[in-house]
């Protein structure tokens, strides 16, 4: 009863801080809020300008006064007032006006499982700093196992592999609780460098991490398709100091990622060889769901399969899978006495 009492009073958020984006699930209406996890500063009156959409339209092309910066890096907090301006805006922006000035939220945010006690604890402070009334950190493997509806309180092993920004999260979960656990500070991010450098080295061409990103989402695969695809890239000469195009193949592309998908793929066979022999056999016929953003990338699940040789699942909604999970974790109180957190 007083629980659904201080419910009525506030708005409880579930947020998923990650370092390409960042979710907010406001208890009870669903995921409100998907922004880019960009702010821009100016550097000179120290104010923010634009955050989230705005901020990232003006990555690269800012003038000198203000900045443009993602303030998490691999899954953690690499400029804490930068963060702290971030979080406070978009807590203010999915907050009701009837519940603004009743009561501060409950949050519970997802974090990496490798990270460690210092970095949790800056997690928490910025959020409190943010607004939070109280805050609890949920590991990431295990929201978005709940959030994509896994069997996690069975007693039988389940393997969620969450593809981010920053970082690869990857576990074995059962009863209610990680087996195997595994971090991995190789993401999408790195798929995008990887992507710089190949048509760096190979047209001499130079791009920004913003057309990098554009380039994986319209024709990056990880495995050969069906039909292969080409586009026009905009970029300037490293030889000539021009603006220049070029026409790339998805098969290159494939050929930059490559090195960073077997990176991922090798972590995942890591914990598949350490996964006790009961739950080993759970997996052959449960298999391996992906969530993430990287879930996305064409053609991940198939690889994934056939270097595991297990069933592998796209979640349904990825890129929302953790914030969905602490969500869930929020509106159903069975979840707190259960799954232990920070």
């Amino acid at each position: 009863m007083v629980f659904k009492f201080l419910k009525f009073f506030s708005n409880d958020l579930g947020i998923d801080l990650g370092t390409a984006n960042t979710c907010i699930y406001v208890n009870g209406k669903g995921v409100i809020l998907m922004e880019p996890s960009i702010v821009a500063i100016n550097t000179t009156t120290k104010e923010v300008v634009a955050t989230g959409i705005e901020a990232k339209r003006m990555l690269g092309k800012t003038p000198s006064n203000i900045i443009a910066m993602k303030p998490m890096k691999d899954g953690v907090i690499a400029d804490f007032e930068a963060c702290e301006s971030m979080l406070r805006h978009f807590i203010k922006k999915v907050i009701t006006p009837k519940h603004r000035f009743v009561m501060a939220p409950k949050i519970i945010i997802s974090v990496p499982s490798g990270i460690t006690s210092v970095e949790r604890r800056a997690v928490r402070e910025t959020a409190i700093k943010a607004g939070a009334r109280m805050v609890r950190l949920v590991e990431e493997p295990m929201a978005a196992a709940v959030g994509v509806g896994l069997p996690v309180a069975e007693p039988c092993g389940s393997f969620i592999l969450d593809i981010g920004g920053g970082t690869t999260e990857m576990a074995v979960i059962s009863l209610g609780g990680i087996v195997l656990p595994k971090s991995l500070r190789v993401a999408g991010n790195e798929m995008d460098d990887a992507i710089v450098e190949y048509l760096k080295k190979k047209y001499n061409l130079l791009i920004g991490e913003k057309t990098a990103e554009d380039i994986k989402i319209k024709i990056g695969s990880a495995f050969p398709l069906d039909e292969e695809m080409t586009l026009d890239v905009n970029g300037r000469s490293l030889v000539e100091g021009l603006p220049k195009m070029v026409r790339i193949h998805s098969e290159e592309i494939r050929e930059a990622l490559k090195d960073t998908l077997s990176m991922i793929v090798s972590s995942v066979r890591d914990v598949l060889e350490d996964t006790p022999p009961e739950l080993s056999s759970d997996l052959i016929e449960n298999g391996l769901t992906v969530a993430g953003g990287g879930a996305l990338l064409r053609g991940i699940d198939k690889l994934i399969s056939q270097e595991t040789k297990l069933p592998v699942f796209t979640a349904q909604e990825p890129l929302t899978a953790v914030v969905r999970g602490t969500g869930k974790m929020l509106e159903e109180l069975e979840y707190f006495k259960e799954f232990p957190s920070d």
